[in-house]
């Protein structure tokens, strides 16, 4: 049987879906320093997964993205809850990004 290394962070339950089927997991639990940095880790590796998906597998890369933010925030004494309030309260101050607009200069008015 052939042994892969990964030292990668995974979702919660992966360690039993992989011994559901029959593999043979070694996983640690993480203290604080050693989670942030695994955790911005996986940031980068889910937004170049996003970066590369195609269509059929965008939704599903953009709800993993969501899902490290949420850790993120959570890990750094954040609720979901209080990232979607401030979302939608500088969505409502300076909008989204919907109207595709690309700033290309400022100039101070003398």
């Amino acid at each position: 049987m052939e042994k892969k290394e990964y030292n990668k962070l995974v979702r919660d339950y992966f360690p039993e879906l992989m011994k559901e089927k029959g593999k043979i997991v070694e996983f640690e639990i993480l203290d604080g320093s050693q989670y942030s940095e695994k955790l911005m880790a996986k940031f980068n590796e889910e937004v170049e997964k996003f970066r590369n998906a195609g269509t059929d597998r965008l939704l599903g890369e953009i709800v993993d993205l969501l899902e490290v933010v949420y850790a993120i925030a959570d890990h750094r004494g954040i609720t979901e809850s209080e990232v979607e309030f401030m979302r939608q309260l500088k969505k409502t101050r300076s909008g989204g990004f919907r109207k595709k607009i690309m700033l290309k200069t400022i100039e101070e008015k003398s």
